[in-house]
């Protein structure tokens, strides 16, 4: 929730350059933070955005956007193996710690499925119901499915964290923009990447990433240790219920466990 304030704060509503413009020190900005902020708005497709900032294409803002593919869901021999797989209903959660399923090196040999890297983006392309739109961050490397498309920020003009807090604020948009440029609804790779951004100079990019990453870093932590415990729930309440387990044993297992 800090991190969305923030940005909206900085790239949406531009409140150090409208303080600035008016005169007035940047709330709760040092002077070193507030010296990367002008103090005048220009036109943009997008409408008045800081002096020096750029709108930009999505794809400009990127190195790679592309989406996956599904192995023969009855071929064996392609599931179950050690490769994480995610699939579009996924993209529920807002940092992916972990896949649902998994697959064989086989399966991504003998499909069209491509490989996501930790720190991408990923959005839902079609899907029943909320689906198509949903924005993720990965904090895994995964292959993905072909209703899934990943977006790779580029180092030289962009960031993830600033990447995903942009795109995962505009899930209305890009329903709105599926539905009236495809025919089956979906957002294509080609739909995503004409979407507008406002870029800013790379030293707000740097700035704003050395405040929101160690939040993103945390959240992370959170959510892997969160699903370490729920495995550790699962394993063990069954054995406990069904008397096979004494409380003293579990505790005991559990502590080996996080130790």
């Amino acid at each position: 929730a800090i991190a969305r304030r923030l940005f909206k704060a900085w790239f949406v509503d531009f409140d150090p350059v409208r303080a600035q413009a008016a005169g007035e020190k940047p709330a709760g900005l040092a002077d070193d933070l507030a010296a990367l902020f002008p103090d005048r708005f220009v036109g943009s497709e997008l409408g008045e955005i800081p002096e020096g900032w750029a709108c930009n294409k999505v794809s400009e803002l990127c190195e790679t956007i592309f989406s996956g593919g599904t192995p023969h869901t009855q071929t064996p021999g392609y599931w179950g193996g050690s490769l994480p797989w995610l699939s579009s209903g996924e993209t529920r959660s807002r940092f992916i710690v972990e896949t649902e399923k998994t697959i064989t090196q086989i399966g991504v040999d003998n499909s069209s499925t491509r490989k996501a890297r930790a720190g991408d983006v990923v959005i839902a392309s079609a899907g029943q119901g909320a689906t198509r739109g949903q924005t993720s961050l990965l904090a895994l490397d995964t292959y993905i499915n072909q209703s899934v498309v990943a977006l790779r920020a580029s180092k030289e003009a962009y960031s993830s964290a600033l990447l995903f807090l942009d795109l995962s604020s505009r899930y209305d948009e890009m329903r709105s923009i599926s539905d009236s440029h495809s025919s089956r609804g979906s957002l294509t790779t080609k739909l995503l990447g004409s979407m507008l951004s406002v870029a800013p100079p790379k030293p707000v990019v740097v700035a704003f990433d050395a405040l929101v990453s160690p939040m993103i870093e945390r959240i992370v932590v959170a959510e892997r240790e969160n699903s370490r415990l729920g495995t550790i729930r699962d394993l063990l309440l069954p054995r406990l219920v069904s008397g096979k387990l004494s409380v003293t044993d579990a505790e005991s297992l559990i502590e080996e466990v996080i130790v």
